[in-house]
């Protein structure tokens, strides 16, 4: 059984799209081998900046002979049907076999199609690979037609056999292919034959070429972290930059440079996002002092003088981006020092979205909502709502805006240097988190209340603008909002109302929406009737210009009521969505949804705390078998009672008499209850659902009993209406914690 070597040898490749697309090429070309009937017995594939290369072991030598049959008409249809039906078939009327079948007499086909050659296979299926890549962004070059990601140069395609390797033949817009690679671009230059996949990785690594990314990256960072160690220095990890480095260079040479003592004054942060966005270096910390004094870079080949050179120019550039990032830092700190009120007046021209005002009008929310959350979250509302007004404040920073990943964080050192307190100033880079399940929640008071206040507001915007989360598109990261809002909650055990908040907030977002709609209209009404012929109105025409006016602020008032509803209807699908959010967040911590549906259905469903402690204590006593048997005896009751119900057309809620009680059991049942119930009501008032639970799951045994040894409906309609009301009883008590008939099973 052969194996296939296949290489396709480019212009470089953007160091994002290469792992994708070797992916890509690998499961383009064994799908394809595949269904034309080529199996295979393993697959690999890798990547460098100029290549992506795919082997494969133990493919067939050709794709198996199938025979298919087929059915045909009956065999006294028109003889022109069955001319049809052998037209499309390829076949003659002797090829035709009739049978007898139940339904009558009919012709069969049998279809032989023979096996092809794997090289006529893979030839055909990497063409189509090749002209139909899934590259993100691809180029035509040349007179051809083909598109790739960078001119493709050159095809390597060989079967490898125990004989020796021959050649696909295959030919895409002049590209021919060959059994022939390339090695490094500078160290190794020319064309050279390979024979095997062993013989292709290691003549490539002669040539100066690690094939496997891996290898790269291990390489690159074992190097890295060497040299630093040798001089008490560690690298600041970033697995990130680490494999987009790895996709730049094909012979990777760690170089270690220093930094000018000008520039070692920055805050780290600033020199770790200037040396990784503009020059892709790793930042190299003195762990005595945490400050950064030297960078790695990675160079693509080796030279005479050991990297001297490539040194000397890449801290040449480093120093002028430096100089750029020094420039704005101290350019900044005086505007923070002297009047940030610059910055804040500044927002006023910035756009937070079209339909939703400017930055300026962001903060002005932002700070409402802090103030009136503060209370709940611990927080001093004066505080909270200074931090909000100055939370935005670098977004008019010049470090800002040349790397806007920083925003928040040179908002906390701005803010401190201008002299406010420390807590304000870390709110205006802790309000952002969490951005992702994996950070860290805020925890100070202040930062969670203009945190909660930025992800309400921005919920409830998008909300009013009915521009929600579709499927797999949140261009907004609503989702993410939502989980943050939900962390904070969560962590800081806060009782929060969502419901009242978000309704006040839609509302107010509502209205500012018919407000700009109002100012829109009347300034196109201005625009197209010029001041100067006002004054030439008629009477009769000032008087209807006066009822149209009068019409309109009709309309705006009804506008205005509509927004009142409007905000009830968009909240309560705010809080579904919330909800739902919720349930994956608990579904990761093992709690299932019917245990979280059957909690949501309790009045006070969204004060989210309230709702995890319940779906908590629900979560658990399920874990126990008094819990699991106790639903189920719920279950029961309820049933009994709901047929009972709806035949008699009553209601059994009007409190069972233990003194109808005919057996012990019915007794034990009246006293259970009695003892249970004050335990139950005085943990449900003090929200405590872990007791209520437990004492909850203390019925299972008496109700067990009771319906093992009671017949509900009993001869004596005194006693059967009793039972029932004893059965409300049961379904009364139950459903205080959480609506168990949504649990499931």
């Amino acid at each position: 059984m052969p194996d296939l070597l296949i290489e396709l040898f480019s212009e470089e490749i953007p160091a994002r799209m290469q792992t994708r697309a070797a992916n890509d090429l690998k499961k383009l070309v064994t799908d394809g081998m595949v269904e034309a009937g080529l199996t295979y017995a393993s697959a690999a594939a890798f990547s460098t900046p100029r290549r992506l290369t795919l082997t494969i072991d133990g493919t067939l030598d050709a794709s198996p002979t199938t025979v298919e049959e087929r059915k045909g008409p009956k065999a006294d249809v028109p003889e022109k049907a069955i001319e049809g039906f052998l037209r499309g078939a390829g076949l003659t009327r002797d090829d035709l076999e009739e049978r007898e079948t139940p339904k009558g007499s009919i012709l069969f086909a049998k279809i032989t199609k023979p096996g092809r050659p794997a090289a006529d296979i893979v030839a055909e299926v990497l063409e189509n690979a090749i002209r139909n890549f899934p590259w993100p962004k691809s180029m035509r070059w040349g007179t051809g037609s083909m598109k790739w990601v960078r001119p493709l140069h050159s095809i390597l395609a060989i079967l490898v056999a125990e004989d020796g390797a021959t050649v696909v033949p295959m030919d895409v817009d002049g590209i021919t292919s060959s059994d022939t690679t390339e090695g490094h671009r500078f160290m190794a230059p020319g064309r050279f034959s390979v024979t095997s996949f062993d013989d292709y990785s290691t003549k490539l690594k002669r040539a100066h070429v690690v094939l496997d990314a891996t290898e790269r990256r291990d390489a690159i960072w074992n190097d890295a972290t060497n040299q630093a160690f040798a001089l008490g220095l560690e690298v600041f990890e970033d697995n990130g930059l680490l494999a987009e480095v790895a996709g730049l260079v094909e012979w990777p040479v760690v170089l270690m440079g220093q930094i000018d003592e000008d520039f070692l004054g920055l805050p780290p942060e600033v020199l770790q996002t200037s040396m990784r966005e503009h020059q892709k270096f790793f930042s190299v910390r003195n762990p005595k002092t945490q400050r950064i004094e030297r960078f790695i870079t990675v160079a693509n080949r080796e030279t005479a003088d050991n990297g001297a050179t490539i040194l000397a120019g890449n801290q040449k550039v480093l120093s002028a981006r430096l100089a750029d990032a020094k420039f704005f830092w101290e350019n900044d700190l005086r505007v923070a020092k002297s009047d940030m009120n610059v910055w804040l007046q500044s927002l006023e021209n910035v756009t937070f979205h079209n339909k939703l005002g400017t930055q300026a009008e962001l903060v002005n929310r932002m700070a409402a909502l802090a103030r009136e959350l503060a209370p709940a979250v611990g927080a001093d509302p004066d505080m909270a709502e200074r931090a909000a007004r100055l939370a935005k404040a670098d977004l008019s920073s010049e470090m800002v805006y040349e790397f806007p990943e920083l925003q928040g964080l040179m908002g906390r050192f701005y803010v401190e240097a201008s002299g406010e307190d420390a807590a304000i100033a870390a709110a205006s880079e802790e309000h952002y988190a969490p951005l992702g399940p994996s950070d860290d929640v805020p925890t100070a008071p202040i930062s969670v209340a203009v945190s909660l206040a930025e992800k309400i507001d921005k919920l409830c915007g998008f909300w009013a603008i009915e521009e929600y989360p579709t499927g797999s598109k949140d261009p907004f990261a609503l989702r993410r909002a939502n989980l943050g809002l939900i962390r904070l909650v969560l962590n800081e055990n806060t009782g929060v109302s969502l419901s009242s908040i978000f309704r006040k907030s839609i509302h107010g977002h509502l209205n500012d929406l018919l407000v700009r709609q109002v100012e829109t209209e009347l300034n196109a009404t201005e625009n197209s009737f010029p001041a100067s012929l006002i004054a030439s109105l008629h009477n009769d025409e000032i008087d209807t210009f006066k009822e149209l006016a009068a019409a309109k602020e009709d309309v705006y008032d009804a506008e205005l009521q509509m927004a009142g509803i409007k905000a009830k209807a968009m909240t309560r699908h705010l809080l579904a969505f919330t909800h739902d959010r919720l349930k994956v967040y608990l579904k990761d911590q093992g709690i299932r949804h019917d245990i979280i549906n059957a909690c949501i259905a309790m009045d006070g469903n969204d004060d989210i705390n309230l709702l995890v402690k319940r779906a908590t204590a629900l979560n658990e006593a399920l874990q126990t078998d008094d819990g699991k048997n106790l639903i189920q005896g719920f279950k029961r009751a309820n049933n009994i009672l709901s047929q009972a119900e709806s035949a008699d057309g009553v209601e059994y809620s009007y409190g069972a008499d233990v003194k109808f009680a005919e057996t012990g059991e019915e007794r034990a049942l009246f006293a259970a209850l009695d003892m249970t119930e004050p335990t139950i009501t005085s943990a449900m008032a003090a929200q405590d659902f872990t007791t209520a639970m437990s004492a909850m799951a203390s019925l299972r045994s008496p109700i067990d009993a009771f319906f093992e040894a009671m017949q509900i409906n009993a001869e004596n309609d005194t006693v059967r209406r009793n039972r029932l009301n004893l059965l409300s009883r049961i379904r009364t008590l139950c459903s205080s914690v959480a609506d168990l008939t949504k649990i499931e099973g």
